[in-house]
């Protein structure tokens, strides 16, 4: 059986869980995003596609963007990142202060939003441009030289952003931000609105699949070893306080976006990006988590 038919099949399966969530209001431009919309795309290493439904239209990938950022902090500093973040599940909401001042300043993992705040000071630390950085290196993963900052979600995240500025100041205290604190926000608020979409995504998401090998350059974007770490704190932390639940339901590695977004992969065959804007009550997509669910069940195929 094909992915594109596997696709198209759980496209029109899924259809019955829209109304279980909802959008990311909270941030107000994404607050006016229709939620009954499903983009489905997946790419194999060795060129194959599927895609189905709304995977032209693009999104704002939010949190997913920290897996970029990660990638990048940790081919510049290498094991001394970890000196600054940890690589264990919160268990906590992403947004946590209570955990953050509880441990001293040192964010449990790099995904959730002070951990990622910490690796976005990284950048701002080695890069005079850290935005162009970011934005060149997602470009180059999708092929597609005209993905770009939405600049209205950006402005709609610094308007509302409060808790992370505190986060942001709060690890300014503790000696563990080192770059202006209005620097860092402005970069972070900017690699959240990113927007792509489906098809792009999952291209972009092939390197780790590839074990951190560019899959259309050849470039090494990480080492093999680095690959390997990367993809397991995507696999025991990218869905926050849902990353067991995840892990258990799909046994995929991948990262969720309040935007709606969410990228897994399988190392060393696939891709798969979905987007579907209404979220639970832990931030992922209700109705991308079923798509991906359902996916691993009825191909035979997780990391497990």
């Amino acid at each position: 059986m094909s992915h594109q038919h596997i696709i198209e099949g759980i496209y029109s399966d899924v259809q019955p869980f829209f109304g279980r969530g909802k959008v990311a209001d909270y941030i107000p431009a994404l607050a006016r995003v229709r939620p009954d919309q499903l983009g489905i795309a997946l790419q194999t290493l060795d060129g194959q596609t599927a895609v189905a439904g709304d995977s032209e239209i693009r999104f704002s990938i939010q949190s997913i963007s920290k897996t970029f950022t990660l990638a990048l902090a940790f081919a510049l500093e290498g094991n001394d990142l970890w000196k600054r973040v940890g690589v264990e599940p919160s268990g906590n909401p992403f947004n946590s202060l209570v955990q953050l001042e509880f441990e001293n300043g040192k964010p449990r993992n790099p995904f959730i939003n002070a951990g990622a705040l910490v690796v976005t000071d990284v950048l701002c630390r080695h890069y005079d441009d850290p935005k162009s950085v970011i934005l060149n290196l997602i470009r180059s993963l999708a092929g597609s030289d005209d993905i770009s900052f939405d600049e209205e979600v950006a402005a709609s995240e610094k308007a509302t952003g409060f808790r992370n500025q505190s986060l942001a100041w709060f690890l300014k205290s503790c000696g563990n931000l080192h770059s202006d604190v209005d620097t860092v926000l402005d970069v972070y608020f900017h690699q959240c609105s990113i927007a792509m979409n489906c098809r792009e995504l999952s291209r972009a998401f092939l390197f780790l699949a590839n074990h951190g090998v560019h899959p259309y350059t050849g470039e090494a974007m990480l080492t093999r070893s680095q690959a390997k770490r990367l993809n397991a704190i995507l696999l025991t932390c990218g869905f926050y306080d849902q990353a067991g639940e995840f892990a258990f339901r799909v046994g995929m590695p991948g990262k969720s976006g309040v935007g709606g977004g969410v990228a897994a992969f399988i190392p060393g065959e696939l891709a798969v990006a979905v987007w579907s804007p209404e979220l639970n009550e832990h931030g992922n997509s209700v109705v991308g988590m079923q798509v991906l669910e359902w996916f691993t069940t009825r191909t035979g195929r997780s990391i497990f």
